[in-house]
């Protein structure tokens, strides 16, 4: 898996106000879960740009004041308008501890239904994981050199040594769909999103 070194800093306040101050100077206050203790701490929100904006599942290297840690992203907050990072939560992890994580799914393989006029139509981008961290893939490989139209792949048809997947069986990974039927589906949601577009806001 990817890494990330950042530097942080032990936050010593905590709280809405100390929060809004960080905010300003355009840092980002954390929060480490899974050790003895939680830990605050902060960080310039461009240290956290390679760790968000990517499909890529990371193991961040803190560096707090000369403490290391290794950690893996739990959940982000961002403002509702401006898209700004609030606040991301961290698990603490060890080698010998199963840590929960989401990992990028890759598509691999030649559809024998995408070569006949299927479409194919990915649904999941990313599946909820547990295991050691040593075990656990860079990316999920779903092959889908088997499947032809009107089939589709599951959560639940999915099998990687040494990880456990956490979402429903029946998740729907991707199918291949008929042409025209690729085409009903698209309009329909595209019906729908002109149509939340249009709704007044309350």
């Amino acid at each position: 898996m990817k890494t990330l070194e950042i530097s942080g800093i032990l936050r010593t306040q905590t709280g809405k106000t100390d929060s809004k101050l960080l905010r300003r100077s355009e840092n980002v206050p954390c929060v480490i879960y899974g050790g003895e203790e939680n830990i605050n701490f902060y960080a310039h929100k461009n240290s956290f740009r390679h760790l968000i904006y990517t499909p890529d599942a990371h193991i961040v290297n803190l560096d707090l004041g000369g403490k290391k840690l290794k950690l893996v992203m739990k959940d982000i907050q961002f403002h509702p308008v401006t898209d700004e990072i609030m606040h991301i939560d961290f698990i603490e992890i060890s080698e010998s501890k199963p840590v929960v994580i989401d990992i990028p799914i890759k598509i691999t393989g030649d559809s024998p239904g995408v070569k006949a006029g299927g479409k194919l139509r990915p649904k999941l981008r990313k599946l909820k994981v547990k295991g050691l961290i040593n075990e656990i893939p860079e990316k999920l490989i779903v092959d889908i050199s088997e499947l032809q139209i009107g089939q589709s792949i599951k959560a639940g048809d999915l099998k990687y040594p040494g990880i456990e997947l956490l979402d429903s069986r029946k998740a729907l990974v991707l199918s291949v769909a008929t042409s025209r039927v690729a085409q009903k589906t698209d309009a329909a949601e595209e019906g729908a999103e002109t149509a939340e577009a249009e709704t007044p806001a309350e």
